[in-house]
């Protein structure tokens, strides 16, 4: 389908103009004022931003967590995603311990045949002996050109940091970078233990026995030893100003450090634990919520670019049916919380209705700098001739309030409920074709595309 969008106000990371946009095949073909060309639909979005969709990096759709699994899966997360003018996620597909990480890969494409946007993966290593070297790059040439690794849950996702180095290595040589969870595994169990056994069991002491210089050390850490393997490095959901201050020195110095931080690292905190009725584990996901003084310093320093973008962590469990699994014991939580549909809602509101980030700081953090950091760009990430046309029709004055009562994740609770926001997406177009009009659901499942993305090469 052919699609002229007329009368419109692009938004860019660098630019702000009135133009026309021509869609045709999946592609932008062309942009100019006053375009006549015939198309089969015509949009007009006078008063309306028009906006490159949104890329979020960080999600995990139908994912094994704690002996349970997230409630979204592909369909219904990246539906939901679209609602929240997202339209291209990268999943984190999970190694099994003593799996080929091929072997995962081919699980992980099985299960997003569902998606209705465009889609690509991470991989979480669990498990990378020296001899299984050589599968990184196997993958890297599908496209997969990021592996996660965890410095937490030992016994579980935890890998030593002889693993940890090996895998940034063979990273800075094959053209990918290791996405780092950057908490320190075995202190944290010492004081989980040591909590447990003295009757500290409420959602709360999930934060508490993780503290803030637990995931600056990691920091650190994984910053040396991606400075002694020659390798970039992207640390993930980054929710202390502990962490942020060692990411920002290593950023001065040159280093190729980058990172993320999450919507309820800048809205939530350790008190949303706190709440009676057991209500708190709806806020236990990892790293924990933290006290209200670093919120502020994280918008600092999306501010000043030492955190590059904003993505949702999105890992739902259902209150009533998964967290009541540990009302007697934090520990068995799941951890995890939704988010995939709210991104561009709060960070949009808090960011720019606030005066905290320009327009186009917010369509960099949301769109631009993701698919630049993860090899998009400029299929996506950009509103230019020869993109794909992911593109969303931003209302600025459109008013809502956040609930579960009426958002489209595949969860019985919101953790932004009763948040009141006033900017939204009023039509989403994925590659050519609207998926959402107005509120309605126009696309089909399985429509998405496996997106396989560039190698690193230094973009943020």
């Amino acid at each position: 389908m052919s699609i002229l969008i007329k009368n419109g106000r692009i938004i860019t990371d660098e630019k702000d103009f009135q133009s026309d946009i021509y869609i045709e095949d999946e592609k932008i073909s062309d942009i100019g004022v006053g375009l006549s060309l015939g198309a089969e639909h015509i949009i007009d979005a006078k008063g309306l931003y028009i906006i490159p969709g949104g890329v979020d990096v960080h999600t995990h759709m139908e994912a094994p967590v704690g002996g349970t699994i997230s409630s979204d899966d592909f369909e219904t997360g990246t539906r939901a995603a679209a609602f929240g003018g997202t339209t291209s996620i990268i999943d984190f597909a999970t190694q099994s311990h003593g799996q080929k990480i091929r072997e995962t890969l081919d699980i992980w494409w099985k299960k997003a045949e569902k998606a209705v946007v465009d889609y690509g993966f991470h991989m979480i290593v669990t498990d990378m002996p020296e001899a299984d070297l050589k599968d990184m790059d196997e993958i890297v040439r599908e496209g997969v050109t990021s592996f996660k690794l965890f410095m937490a849950y030992p016994g579980v996702l935890m890998t030593d940091d002889a693993t940890i180095f090996r895998v940034m290595q063979q990273a800075g040589k094959n053209g990918s970078f290791v996405c780092m969870h950057a908490e320190n595994g075995g202190a944290i169990d010492v004081l989980v233990k040591q909590a447990v056994a003295g009757g500290k069991k409420d959602p709360v002491y999930h934060a508490l026995t993780r503290p803030d210089t637990a995931e600056a050390e990691a920091v650190y850490r994984s910053i040396a030893l991606a400075r002694m393997a020659d390798a970039p490095l992207y640390i993930v959901h980054v929710s202390t100003y502990d962490a942020l201050e060692h990411i920002a020195e290593a950023r001065d110095r040159g280093l190729p450090v980058y990172g993320e931080t999450c919507p309820h690292y800048l809205l939530l905190s350790i008190d949303d634990l706190k709440r009676p009725d057991f209500e708190g584990a709806k806020y236990v996901l990892t790293p924990p919520l933290r006290e209200k003084r670093h919120q502020e310093k994280l918008w600092q320093g999306l501010q000043r670019n030492n955190l590059q973008l904003v993505s949702t962590d999105h890992c739902p469990f259902c209150f009533q049916e998964q967290k009541t699994i540990g009302r007697e014991d934090f520990t068995k939580i799941p951890n995890g919380g939704p988010g995939v549909e709210d991104r561009l809602h709060l960070t949009y509101h808090h960011g720019v209705n606030e005066g905290r980030i320009s327009l186009h700081r917010w369509v960099e953090l949301v769109s631009t700098a993701p698919a630049k950091m993860f090899g998009l760009y400029p299929r996506k990430g950009a509103i230019a001739v020869g993109s794909d046309a992911d593109i969303v029709l931003w209302d600025p004055s459109k008013e809502h309030t956040i609930s579960a009562q009426s958002h489209h994740m595949n969860v019985d609770y919101s953790m932004y409920e009763g948040f009141s926001v006033r900017g939204g997406a009023e039509t989403v177009i994925s590659r050519g074709e609207v998926i959402v009009d107005k509120g309605k659901w126009l696309g089909e499942k399985g429509r998405g595309k496996y997106l396989k993305r560039d190698q690193y090469t230094g973009r943020v």
